[in-house]
């Protein structure tokens, strides 16, 4: 069974910065299960970040809470740790949380804290991007459950 690299929050961990999760709808995870060994990671909290913790978004390079404390360490350490685990399970794909600033892919908030997206990717997602892995966001989970079959 192949492996895939899942963001925690996407199973229900109450990881996410606000403390809460965003579960995928029971039957999508049961149809991952069936066809994927799931490997669940939060770079964030991998970073070393609480839960909760205050938003954060890219800015640039950068990576800021909405106080303007700079997470960028914190950010590339997680991104750092989740890319180890995909390769050490030798995952076929990562399935990550949209929109977020470490796992978002194709679009991100532009670091006003207005809520306005940008074009864009979070650290992580570059990250796994850059080293080969296929990222997807949970609205194309139908793809990826198709090619798994």
């Amino acid at each position: 069974m192949k492996a895939l690299l899942i963001s925690r929050c996407l199973l229900g961990d109450a990881c996410r910065y606000d403390g809460k999760s965003r579960p995928l709808e029971t039957e999508t995870l049961r149809a991952l299960r069936e066809r994927y060994k799931l490997i669940p990671v939060c770079p964030e909290v991998l970073g070393g970040l609480s839960t909760p913790r205050t938003p954060s978004e890219r800015q640039g390079s950068r990576v800021v809470m909405k106080t303007g404390a700079d997470v960028t360490t914190e950010y590339r350490r997680g991104a750092e740790a989740a890319l180890q685990i995909a390769r050490e399970h030798d995952v076929c794909a990562a399935l990550l949380k949209e929109r977020s600033p470490s796992c978002g892919r194709g679009e991100i908030y532009d670091g006003t804290f207005t809520g306005t997206l940008k074009e864009g990717n979070g650290v992580t997602a570059e990250l796994l991007l850059e080293n080969g892995f296929a990222v997807i966001g949970e609205s194309e989970i139908a793809k990826l459950i198709k090619s798994g079959e």
